[in-house]
């Protein structure tokens, strides 16, 4: 006997109580089954309507709420943003209601990659000179700097060295003296020059800027054998001089950086940075769920991952808060939802800002869709420590940084951290690097990933097709990331990504 056709011949039921199913294909009107008929034509990953809603009634993915009906809805609908309403809701915050013990693996056990061991300990995964800029006046002498070194040959001799690398922005002066805006980009800028895959530093200024590079590098904590320099434009003489100097001065650095070698080191070393972007509906359902995979094998390793992107993962930070290990983490991350939520009534916006248009046109309809597929990158295991932006994360395990959901910002802020290596999650295809961090792309469908094959990594669309487990990827994902920890170049690296995309969050007035 044929079994009559079940409603997931129409997309994918995420749970049991769901009221939607997501498009696993483009879905032409009169296409039926499970007793479901489509009402009008919906697009790939789109959702469409299992059951009838009523108007304010909750529409339900992930068994979590994704918004409410704006009106009647009925089995066959297309579900989006002409008939979907973002609403504020009580959340049960539930803190540690489930914690629980993560199966560590024992340590003579535990996977290992090849990584550069510096002199106080610290483990790196690339090998970069970097020059830090203290103010935008001073970031195009830093790049022509930065371009003496792409020259053929010249760097032919010092091949432990992957490269000379400008990371310039935008701010620096024009703002207050003092406050949160100066300190947040001046602790991006010593997270940077602490960051292990540098092996020496340039700051730039140049010269008259609030920012004074004195008050920045006179807080780096280095080992005594870790070269730096500073110079303004000002006291140099102008730019010619400055780049001769510069040259110079970071000439001098490549003999000492060339002189590392690899060893094995054990996955705990590593900080495994997590950023979605250009997210479809199918990240919550491929890409991100075989990161998160990828994170608990991490964890259970020893080793350190961390979430951020707080706007987007609002809606869904309850899940957060259970997996807290105290009440002070779980009030941490609550404390910086709430500050969201100010800042952004504050500037006559909304949290439902996000999703961004072309999320809306891959399936996303609201941010509390979005952020309980972001959730997922961060796995399942125990949240450990709660950072703010460009902290320096110090914790094991699962951790979160309160950084902006705007992609470069975001990783701009972890790897300001630590994080030693970046994996990004892309739907509709964003391409990103992070110098000195190499960046991992994981495409969430097949399509996207044929089309743009040559700045993805991995493609993770295989678990929709059913090719591989969600638990597959992940594993996969894992040993890919212990293989570019150990030196295999990334597809973005090969791409010369990592440079522009250096953006520090910039907070208050500029004057």
């Amino acid at each position: 006997m044929s079994m009559a056709p079940s409603v997931e011949e129409l997309g994918v039921l995420l749970h049991a109580a769901d009221n939607v199913v997501v498009a696993s294909g483009d879905l032409e009107e009169g296409t039926a089954a499970g007793g479901v008929t489509v009402r009008r034509a919906v697009p790939r990953g789109h959702k469409v309507a299992i059951a009838p809603m009523t108007t304010g009634e909750p529409v339900r993915k992930y068994n979590q709420i994704i918004g409410f009906a704006a009106k009647p809805i009925a089995p066959g609908d297309h579900v989006h943003t002409h008939n979907v309403e973002f609403k504020a809701f009580e959340r049960d915050y539930a803190v540690g209601a489930d914690v629980t013990e993560t199966p560590m693996v024992p340590e003579a056990e535990r996977a290992t990659f090849q990584g550069i061991v510096r002199p106080d300990g610290r483990v790196a995964t690339r090998n970069y000179l970097g020059i830090l800029t203290s103010v935008n006046c001073s970031a195009t002498a830093a790049k022509m700097i930065a371009d003496q070194f792409r020259r053929p040959g010249l760097l032919d001799e010092f091949p432990n060295v992957d490269g000379v690398v400008a990371l310039t922005h935008g701010t620096g002066c024009g703002m207050a003296s003092a406050g949160e805006g100066l300190a947040v980009l001046q602790r991006t800028l010593t997270g940077y020059a602490e960051h292990p895959n540098f092996a020496g530093v340039l700051l730039l200024g140049l010269g008259c800027e609030v920012n004074q590079i004195s008050g920045v590098a006179d807080e780096w904590n280095l080992h005594p054998g870790t070269p730096v320099r500073t110079m303004t434009i000002q006291e140099q003489g102008g730019t010619a001089a400055t780049v001769r100097a510069g040259v110079e001065a970071l000439r001098a650095m490549l003999p000492p950086a060339d002189e590392v070698s690899r060893t094995t080191v054990p996955a705990s070393e590593l900080v495994l940075g997590l950023n979605c972007g250009g997210s479809d509906a199918y990240s919550g359902i491929t890409a991100n769920p075989a990161l998160g995979a990828a994170v608990d094998l991490l964890v259970c390793h020893g080793g350190t991952a961390v979430l951020g992107e707080t706007p987007e993962i609002y809606g869904a930070e309850h899940l957060l808060t259970r997996r807290a290990v105290s009440r002070e983490v779980a009030d941490r991350l609550v404390e910086r939802i709430k500050w969201w939520e100010k800042y952004t009534a504050d500037n006559h916006g909304s949290m439902d800002n996000n999703p961004s248009p072309g999320n809306k046109a891959g399936g996303l309809t609201t941010i509390l869709e979005k952020s309980l597929g972001a959730v997922a990158k961060g796995g399942t295991t125990n949240l450990t420590g709660v950072y703010g932006y460009a902290e320096r994360v110090t914790a094991k395990g699962f951790t979160f940084m309160d950084t902006p959901g705007y992609d470069p910002v975001s990783v701009t802020g972890i790897v300001a951290g630590g994080a030693t290596v970046m994996c990004f999650t892309t739907g509709r295809g964003s391409v990103l690097g992070c110098k000195p961090t190499p960046s991992l792309k994981l495409a969430t469908n097949t399509d996207m990933y044929e089309r743009m094959s040559e700045d993805m990594d991995l493609d993770c669309g295989v678990i929709l097709g059913g090719g591989a487990s969600v638990q597959e990827v992940g594993e996969r994902l894992f040993q890919l990331v212990l293989e570019t920890a150990s030196g295999r170049k990334t597809v973005s690296e090969e791409l010369g990504f990592g440079q522009e995309e250096f953006v520090p969050w910039q907070l208050g007035a500029v004057m």
